[in-house]
């Protein structure tokens, strides 16, 4: 189920939605800005929930603020206000808190008949659209006139899903529920869903993983959000994991994911060291094969230069067993020169364990070279 997204050209608006708590609704709102901030953008957090989990986890006591959101979208006249909320929580990363008092901005907004009464976050971050690359909209864990206004203001939707048979259950009641709120609005959406709290250790875990592409198929990222002590740390020092733990699997995790959300902007200056390809003149294509081997591993793609980083785009797959080892074959079609890649094995970035050329990668590890001659 996926929507044409819309919305302000200034700024990408990303709501990130689930009814059900304790999916990693908030890890991944914090922790996927502070990874696009340390990408280059300037990014806008936007605490939509009474409970104020974004607000805490950037390090901003929800008391100790004069003004949150419930100023900005209590009435129409609010919207203007919105500037003077947002208070900066690291380099490229600001923050429009929320409150407790949010509950009752819920409340009056259910008793409000102004026809513009889900219309003012969107009408708010207009006002604040040049100042910013994305926003990143933290909603309720409810379907009530807070996550209306943010899917009203967003042009794209993440659902952040755990890996039991309950949540998964709940996506697609989610998935239709955000269609006929869409629907209902006249406003068009793109929905994308992420694999959290995932412990590959586990044959369960790995079997939902495969039960949620095989269901869902491109609407899901590639990136799996592993299980990871480091988001609870950094939570509890007011900081994303990016800026906490930079070289923790929480960091990495949300880093590919950051790459993905990017897909469309992202140049290997931004996701990998600035190590210069080799100039690629217009030259016979050749056939290139390479193999991914692992016991464990369920899902493998591949990634690099030659396709935008977008795993498995333009590439031909092939698949099977080798007594234990479990092979993966990728096909290429490619002109001579050195290209970049990464595996994504069941959601981790990982270089060619077989391959020893390589450079460093910008975001941890390192990027495996492939020279075609």
């Amino acid at each position: 189920m996926a929507f044409t997204a819309t919305g302000d050209a200034g700024l990408r608006a990303i709501a990130v939605i689930n009814q059900k708590g304790g999916c990693g609704k908030t890890t991944t709102a914090v922790n996927l800005a502070g990874a696009l901030a340390q990408l280059g953008r300037k990014v806008l957090v936007v605490d939509m929930d009474p409970q104020a989990h974004a607000t805490l986890a950037l390090g901003v006591d929800p008391d100790g603020v004069d003004a949150n959101l419930y100023e900005v979208l209590i009435d129409a006249d609010g919207i203007a206000e919105l500037p003077g909320v947002i208070r900066p929580v690291g380099e490229a990363l600001d923050l429009a808190p929320s409150g407790i008092v949010m509950t009752a901005l819920e409340q009056r907004l259910t008793l409000d008949r102004a026809e513009d009464r889900s219309l003012r976050l969107s009408a708010a971050l207009t006002g604040v659209a040049q100042r910013y690359d994305i926003a990143l909209i933290d909603c309720p864990p409810n379907v009530g006139l807070l996550t209306m206004n943010a899917l009203r203001a967003a042009r794209e939707v993440i659902v952040p899903v755990e890996l039991s048979y309950f949540a998964l259950h709940g996506v697609e009641k989610l998935l239709e529920t955000v269609s006929l709120l869409a629907e209902r609005a006249e406003h068009t959406l793109a929905v994308r869903l992420l694999a959290t709290m995932f412990d590959g250790r586990t044959r369960y875990a790995r079997d939902a993983l495969t039960t949620l592409r095989k269901r869902f198929g491109v609407l899901c990222f590639d990136t799996v959000i592993r299980q990871n002590v480091s988001l609870r740390r950094a939570a509890e020092r007011g900081q994303s994991v990016a800026a906490f733990a930079p070289t923790s699997n929480g960091a990495i995790d949300h880093a590919a994911l950051a790459v993905e959300v990017l897909a469309s902007e992202v140049c290997e200056d931004e996701f990998t060291d600035a190590f210069p390809s080799e100039p690629r003149e217009v030259q016979t294509e050749r056939t290139v094969e390479v193999e991914f081997r692992d016991q464990r591993a369920s899902d493998v793609r591949i990634a690099g230069d030659f396709n935008g980083w977008v795993p498995d785009k333009d590439v031909t797959s092939r698949f099977h067993s080798d007594g234990e080892q479990r092979v993966w074959t990728k096909v290429l079609t490619l002109t001579p020169g050195t290209y970049q890649y990464r595996y994504v094995v069941d959601g981790e970035w990982r270089e060619d364990p077989e391959n020893p050329r390589g450079v460093p990668g910008r975001l941890g590890g390192r990027i495996s070279l492939l020279v075609v001659s």
